[in-house]
């Protein structure tokens, strides 16, 4: 009976960089959310509402898949900038939180009050465009964690301090 060969590491694939990867597909989903924002306007505000419906769920679905990106690294240097300084950062958080939570909020109250199916639908899409939101919030506040400096900087004189005890 023989050994089985470890396997190669060309053939493994991280489940960080899979989810990386698919993190790329919230320009695709973004690209068609501005598409149908874009479409009412170029056809006399016909089926605006429903258009607009498509766009919210599609950002929604795009900005959720943002939320698989690696929190470790930053998209570009005001990202960084951003998570680095503990008080933009939270600024930030809490922006995020309330966009969030005022498109759930309205989304369900549109859902409950809407007259007719075409603002039910829209409430929907505000639902889900929240919801991206929320997975949105949740990779900012990790970002936030692993980037903050001040932080980053307790964390060294933790370790050498207790590397010359």
């Amino acid at each position: 009976m023989t050994a089985m060969a470890p396997a190669s590491d060309a053939h493994h694939f991280d489940a960080r960089q899979v989810f990386q990867w698919l993190s790329y597909l919230q320009y695709p989903a973004l690209l068609v959310a501005l598409g149908f924002a874009l479409w009412p306007l170029f056809h006399r505000m016909q089926g605006m509402l429903d258009a607009y419906n498509n766009a919210l769920l599609y950002a929604g679905v795009g900005i959720g898949m943002s939320s698989l990106q690696d929190p470790t690294k930053t998209q570009n240097k005001v990202s960084r900038k951003t998570w680095e300084d503990p008080r933009k950062g939270l600024l930030v958080l809490w922006l995020l939180a309330l966009q969030a939570l005022l498109s759930i909020v309205l989304g369900l109250l549109g859902t409950a009050l809407a007259d007719s199916t075409a603002l039910s639908q829209l409430s929907l899409g505000m639902v889900a465009f929240g919801l991206g939101m929320v997975g949105l919030l949740k990779t900012a506040i990790e970002m936030r964690e692993h980037h903050r400096l001040d932080k980053q900087v307790g964390t060294e004189d933790r370790v050498v301090s207790e590397a010359s005890a």
